[in-house]
């Protein structure tokens, strides 16, 4: 039977976000500006890590991991956006709609897994910073980042499998920029209550554990940084806890509005609009708050970019 859904629909159509020529013209342009700009931070962050010794520690180990995971979710989505602004049908293969879905929740899990691991990182080394480089050696960081890989992958093409084995026969118009989950499951005419919940729980579960792994994590920093009796101490800690906290909030809202609504409250041209934000801007947003905000990233840059103008000047005398 699967082999007959499949046959059924050969490409999906996607609505886009506008109609609008002209609309289309000057979106093309602000996402080319944001995919060039969250390019540039993130491969930009993880070579700086990489270059600079002193970001050679589990939080920015963990950093530069999350800056992939962006780089990585932006580059599923917008290339493809791009391409379709300037397309009057913007029509997907089915096995690459299947693809982007694959990828595309593959990203969130990945996305759900660095926010709650670096939340538990900055508990570390705030509750226990005396023992940080016991309890957080290179060779537990490496495990759980793969792991964190392994299983984002994993549900990422149990998901998409699960869509893609449901009939699509009545229409082809997916009411999104990119494949997406939800919207496909509103074009199905087959059964799609098993999927449905499959979406909820499974989505539902990621979001709760890492959520509950952050805000633990953030109740043992609070009670650990009103424990400094210097306000200077305190005031640091607060700012570096402030950026992540910021990032997750805006992150895990999207997120949720997006996947636990209940069906009678969805509103699929709502949704097309809150995934630009999650899947687009945060993405870019990443970097500029967990990087540029930070003084030992900003010395790390500052550094290499000393060593360029010495390497450039000793090429010109």
């Amino acid at each position: 039977m699967a082999k007959d859904n499949h046959s059924a629909v050969a490409e999906f159509v996607l609505s886009g976000l506008t109609d609008n020529a002209a609309l289309q013209a000057v979106l093309f342009g602000v996402f080319l500006l944001i995919y060039l700009v969250t390019v540039a931070g993130n491969l930009g962050l993880i070579v700086l890590i990489q270059v600079s010794p002193q970001l050679h520690t589990p939080m920015y180990f963990f950093l530069s991991h999350l800056a992939f995971v962006d780089f990585y979710g932006t580059s599923t989505i917008t290339p493809n956006t791009l391409v379709n602004c300037l397309r009057e049908i913007k029509s997907v293969p089915f096995y690459a709609c299947a693809t982007q879905v694959c990828c595309f929740i593959t990203f969130s899990v990945w996305e759900l897994s660095m926010l709650s691991v670096m939340a538990y990182d900055r508990y570390v080394a705030i509750c226990n910073p005396l023992l940080y480089a016991a309890l957080m050696p290179r060779s537990l960081c490496i495990q759980i980042v793969t792991s964190s890989y392994v299983y984002g992958l994993a549900v990422g093409l149990v998901q998409a499998v699960a869509t893609f084995r449901m009939t699509f026969c009545d229409s082809n118009v997916v009411n999104q920029f990119y494949c997406d989950d939800v919207p496909l499951i509103a074009l199905a005419c087959s059964e799609t209550r098993v999927k449905e919940l499959m979406l909820f729980i499974i989505a539902g579960l990621n979001i709760f554990c890492s959520l509950i792994t952050v805000l633990i994590s953030y109740v043992y920093i609070v009670f650990a940084i009103l424990r400094i009796r210097s306000a200077e101490g305190r005031h640091k800690a607060f700012s570096t806890c402030a950026s992540h906290v910021f990032s997750i909030t805006i992150y895990y809202g999207t997120l949720s509005f997006m996947y636990l609504q209940p069906k009678s409250n969805h509103s699929l041209d709502k949704d097309k609009f809150t995934s630009v934000f999650y899947a687009v801007v945060i993405p870019m947003l990443n970097p500029l708050i967990y990087s540029l905000q930070n003084q030992e990233v900003k010395n790390a840059m500052k550094k290499i970019i000393r060593r360029c103008i010495v390497v450039i000047s000793g090429q010109f005398c």
